[in-house]
């Protein structure tokens, strides 16, 4: 694993010393992904589709054995993973496919303030259709299951979602019990687990997910390709397809396949049903030794649940500062706010809202997630940065005020 970290080590041309502290937002191709794919760019160039001749056949057993390594790191069967080119496609095809599957009528959604904006974006498209119930989250980011109870109404619930983790803050989120609610009430139950796979144990078997969404670029794979897990396969959950083309994924999902893609989404989930345990204990550490560190200065406030959160993630709350022009101050370590702290950008994060933040200790909050490449030395530059930068930035909001606020990072 050192060896390979080494190797991997991946800096923008311009800048060989840069620090990459944003792995929830993408991760780089890890070596042995990229050297999987790079026959299926070049000589391996047949259409999956063309089963009547060798070039085709052998993309398409590449695609099978993708697929296989994709099903096995979350328990699944080969037959239930459907290839598409992103998450947000494969929660648009969970959401959207059953409730334009004539199942919907009188029908309720169910989901949080705290999704991805991919999830609410689809549920808002919806609402002409359907009723959508978004529940309010804790102070930690998590939910309480009495209360999910309590608004998921028997019969009338066609969907619950919930996220398997928070792609801000972390927060690992009670799957299997909210999973039971919703079956209790006639419901099925879908999970944006874009943030959990690679990352932490996934299990859709013990966990009764029916329907889960998770993408190859999380997991050191390539851009452009996702999956969706659909229980039992199309014969198990009825879902109306959205992209109208050939047979392609059983039916569920036309148009040629994303062969080099899919095969380094295979080999990345491989790597990571091997690695996973080792990478999370190790992402844990360094990400322990920055948290000490960093809250050993005074008025840093972890974001969230400090306890129930993914091994990598930690989202703080640098009070008095504004978070953009300290990501400015920390130079070439690429890290993310969660806000758009600029009344030209947009309002703040909508997740640091849900957990209840007011506006400025959003625009004070930065993310730090770790990963494969992280190291020690990288963890310790990223501290002795924003320990010189944060008592200077309070001075100088002290001795002028506050002052505009910068357009913030993307989230992933």
């Amino acid at each position: 694993m050192g060896d390979n970290r080494r190797q991997c080590r991946i800096c923008p041309v311009h800048d060989e010393n840069a620090i990459y502290l944003d792995y929830n937002a993408t991760t780089p191709i890890d070596r042995r992904v990229r050297q999987c794919m790079m026959p299926f760019l070049s000589h391996a160039f047949g259409n999956p589709s063309s089963g009547n001749h060798s070039f085709g056949r052998e993309t398409a057993d590449a695609v099978e054995l993708a697929r296989y390594h994709v099903a096995q790191l979350v328990h699944a069967s080969p037959n239930e993973i459907f290839f598409t080119s992103c998450a947000t496609e494969s929660i648009n095809l969970a959401v959207k496919g059953l409730a334009y599957s004539g199942q919907a009528a009188g029908k309720t959604i169910v989901t949080t303030a705290a999704e991805h904006e991919a999830v609410l974006a689809t549920c808002r498209q919806l609402e002409d259709r359907l009723q959508v119930t978004f529940l309010s989250v804790t102070r930690s980011g998590s939910i309480d299951l009495l209360g999910v109870t309590y608004r998921v109404p028997r019969g009338r619930t066609l969907l619950v979602s919930l996220m398997w983790a928070n792609n801000e803050i972390g927060t690992i989120y009670p799957i299997r019990e909210a999973a039971e609610i919703a079956h209790r009430s006639g419901a099925l139950f879908f999970t944006d687990a874009t943030q959990a796979v690679g990352k932490i144990p996934v299990n859709v078997r013990a966990s009764g997910v029916d329907l889960m969404a998770f993408s190859a670029h999380k997991l050191y794979g390539p851009k452009g390709v996702g999956a969706l897990f659909v229980r039992g396969g199309r014969s198990e959950i009825k879902l109306q397809p959205l992209l109208a083309g050939g047979r392609q994924e059983q039916g569920l999902r036309g148009g040629t396949l994303n062969v080099p893609g899919i095969v380094g989404f295979g080999e990345a989930c491989r790597i990571a049903k091997m690695e996973m345990s080792e990478e999370a204990s190790r992402t844990s550490r360094l990400r322990g030794l920055l948290e000490e560190r960093l809250r050993s200065l005074p008025n840093v406030i972890i974001n969230g649940d400090g306890q129930s959160r993914l091994p990598n993630t930690s989202n703080l709350r640098f009070l008095g500062v504004d978070a953009p022009t300290l990501i400015r101050e920390m130079g070439n370590v690429a890290v993310s706010t969660g806000s758009a702290c600029s009344s030209q950008s947009g309002s703040p994060s909508h997740v640091l809202k849900a957990i209840g933040m007011c506006d400025s200790c959003t625009c004070s909050s930065i993310r730090f997630s770790l990963g494969r490449f992280t190291t020690e030395q990288e963890v310790n530059v990223t501290v002795q940065k924003v320990a010189t930068a944060v008592p200077k930035l309070r001075a100088t909001t002290r001795q002028s005020g506050p002052g505009p606020h910068a357009k913030p990072a993307s989230v992933g």
